[in-house]
C-alpha cells in the first residue's frame, strides 16, 4: 500500500513527497484507519517500526484550524530527546499547514514555555514532570484535550514517572481519544489502560523480543573494562565499515569513562550523550553525530528511545543490558529504513546471565566471535570492578571467622567472674553486720 491509498489530505501527501516516503510501514497502515475512527488504541511495536508517524498522520489529518488558545492534542513521552524528535517530525509533516505546536520539557526556562502556551497552541509534546509543573501554574489548561498520546510508556514507568502520569490523567476531560504506544506491556501498564481507556483496540507489530531481521548480531566474551576498550579500539581502527557507530553503556559514569578514553585514542571522532549533560550539550552531540561530523556516539539507555538517527552502521553494546527489552531497543537503532545493520555485544563473565535471558526471549543464540589475537587482554581492573573482588574476599574471610565463633570465644580466667546479683550482696552485708555486733 502507498500513502496515496490512505485517506490523507493534500498537505500531508505533499510533506511525505518532500521527505521521500512512498509506502507506510505495517503499524502505520494498521493504525491509521482505527485512529481516524476515534477509537482508543494500544500499539505494541518495537523501535524502528515507524510508530511516531503511525499516530501523527491521523492526528494531523483530523486536526482542523482553530483560533482557540488551549491545546487540543497532548503527546507525552519520557525524555527530552524524544520530545525534540517528535516535534521535529511534526514540523516535517505540517510544513504545508498552520498547525501550532510546542515542546515542553525540564532543564530549560519555564517562563519561556509559559509564554509559548499563553500565545496559543494546538499540539503539546511534553515530558511528564514539566507538564505537571506547567499545569499547576494555571497557564496550561488541559480542558480542551481531544486526543492523548502516551508514547514509550514502559520506559516512562521505569524512569519513575508513574505518579506524574496519573496526576495529569486525572485532570483531562473524560471525552477524549487515548492512544498508547509501547514496546512491552506489564501489569502496571495494563492497570492504567483498564482505568483510563475505553474499549481500546490493540495493534501489535513485530512483538517485543523479535529483533529486526536485517540486523546482524554477534558477540565477544571480554573479561573487563580495559579489554573492552582495547577491543573497541581494534574494531574502530581495522573495520572501515564502522562509519557511524552508536556505543551503549548502562550508566552515565561508564559513559563518561569510556568517552574520556576514546577521546584520547580517536580525537575529534567521539561525542557522548546522557541525562547529566546540559540540554545544549546533548543537542550538539546528537547533531554532530547525526550530520556525520562525529563517527562515534557514546550513549546511555535513558536516551536510547529518544534517538532517531539514520544510517547507523553499527550498534555496540559496551556492556550487556540487564533486560532483554533494553537489548532490543539498543540494537533497533541500526538496520532502520530497510537498511542492513550490525549489533555487537561485549560480554564479561558476570553478564553471561543477561546473555542467556536475551537469547531465551529471542529464541535465538547470538553468534560468538573469537577475540582477535591483536587485542591486548588487560589484567588491570577499574575502581568499579575492584570492590566486587574485595567484597568477595571479605565475605569469604567473614565466613571462616564465623565458623570459629568470634562472638562466642572462650573467656580468659580473669574475666570468669560470676554475677552474684543484688541478693548475694545483701547477704554479704548482713554477714558483715553480724560480725561487727559480735565484736
Amino acid at each position: 500500500m502507498s500513502f496515496e491509498k490512505l485517506n490523507l489530505n493534500k498537505p500531508l501527501i505533499s510533506s511525505l513527497d518532500d521527505l521521500g516516503y512512498i509506502e507506510p510501514t505495517p503499524i502505520q497502515e494498521k493504525a491509521f484507519p482505527i485512529i481516524m475512527s476515534g477509537k482508543d488504541v494500544i500499539g505494541i511495536a518495537q523501535t524502528g517500526t515507524g510508530k511516531t508517524f503511525a499516530y501523527l498522520l491521523p492526528i494531523l489529518r483530523n486536526l482542523k484550524f482553530s483560533a482557540q488558545k488551549h491545546p487540543r492534542v497532548l503527546i507525552v513521552v519520557p525524555t527530552r530527546e524524544l520530545v525534540l524528535q517528535i516535534v521535529k517530525e511534526i514540523e516535517k509533516l505540517s510544513s504545508y499547514t498552520s498547525i501550532r505546536f510546542i515542546a515542553i520539557y525540564g532543564g530549560t526556562n519555564m517562563a519561556t514555555q509559559k509564554q509559548l502556551v499563553y500565545n496559543g497552541v494546538d499540539i503539546i509534546v511534553a515530558t511528564p514532570g514539566r507538564l505537571v509543573d506547567l499545569s499547576l501554574t494555571g497557564i496550561l489548561r488541559l480542558k480542551d484535550i481531544k486526543q492523548l498520546v502516551i508514547d514509550e510508556v514502559d520506559q516512562m514507568f521505569s524512569l519513575g514517572f508513574r505518579q506524574q502520569l496519573l496526576s495529569f490523567l486525572e485532570s483531562l476531560p473524560n471525552k477524549r481519544q487515548n492512544l498508547m504506544f509501547s514496546a512491552t506491556m506489564n501489569e502496571e501498564i495494563e492497570a492504567v489502560i483498564a482505568k483510563y481507556f475505553y474499549q481500546p483496540l490493540k495493534i501489535e507489530v513485530a512483538p517485543h523480543g523479535t529483533p529486526l531481521e536485517k540486523i546482524i548480531q554477534l558477540c565477544y566474551h571480554v573479561p573487563n573494562f580495559n579489554t573492552k576498550v582495547n577491543l573497541l579500539e581494534y574494531l574502530l581502527k581495522n573495520d572501515s565499515a564502522l562509519s557511524k557507530v552508536l556505543v551503549f553503556t548502562g550508566t552515565k559514569k561508564l559513559a563518561d569513562s569510556l568517552y574520556e578514553v576514546l577521546k584520547l585514542r580517536f580525537p575529534e571522532e567521539v561525542v557522548v550523550i546522557h541525562s547529566n549533560l546540559s540540554q545544549t550539550a546533548r543537542i550538539n552531540s546528537l547533531k554532530q553525530f547525526h550530520d556525520g561530523k562525529k563517527r562515534v556516539l557514546v550513549a546511555t539507555d535513558i536516551v536510547a528511545r529518544g534517538l532517531d538517527i539514520t544510517d547507523v552502521t553499527h550498534v555496540i553494546n559496551f556492556d550487556t543490558p540487564e533486560t532483554p527489552e533494553d537489548y532490543i531497543h539498543r540494537i533497533g537503532r541500526t538496520g532502520r529504513a530497510n537498511k542492513a545493520g550490525t549489533a555487537i555485544t561485549f560480554i564479561n563473565e558476570a553478564e553471561q546471565e543477561y546473555q542467556v535471558a536475551i537469547e531465551t526471549m529471542m529464541n535465538k543464540a547470538i553468534p560468538y566471535e573469537a577475540m582477535p589475537e591483536e587485542v591486548v587482554i588487560s589484567k588491570v581492573m577499574t575502581d568499579e570492578e575492584l570492590p566486587k573482588m574485595i567484597d568477595k574476599i571479605k565475605q569469604k574471610k567473614g565466613k571462616d571467622k564465623h565458623v570459629a565463633g568470634p562472638a562466642f570465644h572462650e573467656k580468659k580466667e580473669k574475666n570468669k567472674k560470676v554475677n552474684l546479683g543484688s541478693a548475694s550482696i545483701k547477704e554479704k552485708m548482713k554477714g558483715k553486720i553480724r560480725t561487727y555486733r559480735r565484736n
